[in-house]
């Protein structure tokens, strides 16, 4: 069964700057690009911070107000910080939250949301950038067609994992959504099929119908004999 990776949907045309890139000549390349952000890049390539819309705001929001408050929080000093710089290394957010191209689909949305972050820039295992990821690269895995689902869900699911058992399940998808139906020998083959099936992706809903020849799943806590109850 396929898992679907961060290097199946990344952009590889992806825009980066060095540290010395200047304030506007990010702020043209982010109007130019109609993107949220650039990934800032070393020597050899690796992704060292990210400036975002958000940092070069900074400027304009702190704009003739920098100096320091006594009892300020760090983090605003930080911001004001910013404010003043003239260069990507001094505007950029770092460590910047990056991903392995290797990453499956679903680990990369949870990243982006547990970070707050609208892409993400991808990585070799020597961590350069070898690409970027939006949200909407991520949605990109829900626009395989139902031939495409089932055709996966039959070899990847029942042909590899329920092999003596997959001639006797049918498979329908419309629309993302799979109907499993027929019959199985054991109920945990049908719980599997099931759920290795919602791993799919692409698969928005899994209906199943599946019935069995006898429920294994008693005999996981089979009644000890010399229990009186």
């Amino acid at each position: 069964m396929r898992t679907w990776k961060l290097g199946d949907v990344m952009t590889r045309d992806v825009v980066s700057v060095r540290e010395d890139a200047t304030y506007r000549e990010l702020v043209d390349l982010l109007v130019e690009r109609r993107i949220s952000a650039v990934p800032v890049i070393d020597d050899v390539g690796r992704v060292i911070g990210v400036v975002s819309e958000a940092d070069l705001l900074r400027k304009i929001e702190h704009d003739g107000d920098e100096q320091p408050r006594i009892f300020e929080r760090r983090r605003r000093r930080d911001e004001r910080a910013k404010a003043s710089a003239r260069t990507a290394a001094g505007l950029m957010s770092i460590p910047p939250v990056v991903a392995p191209e290797g990453m499956p689909i679903a680990a990369a949305a949870r990243l982006m949301e547990t970070h707050g972050v609208k892409r993400l820039p991808v990585t070799d295992d020597r961590g350069r950038l070898v690409g970027i990821a939006s949200r909407g690269d991520l949605l990109r895995t829900h626009l395989r067609t139902d031939e495409e689902i089932g055709t996966e869900v039959r070899i990847g699911v029942l042909r590899t994992f329920l092999i003596d058992e997959a001639d006797g399940v049918t498979v329908a998808v419309t629309d993302g959504v799979v109907d499993l139906a027929g019959n199985v020998d054991r109920r945990s083959s049908a719980d599997l099929a099931e759920r290795l099936t919602r791993k799919v992706d692409g698969v928005v809903e899994v209906r199943s119908s599946l019935g069995y020849a006898f429920d294994d799943r008693k005999l996981d806590h089979p009644q000890d004999p010399f229990v009186t109850y």
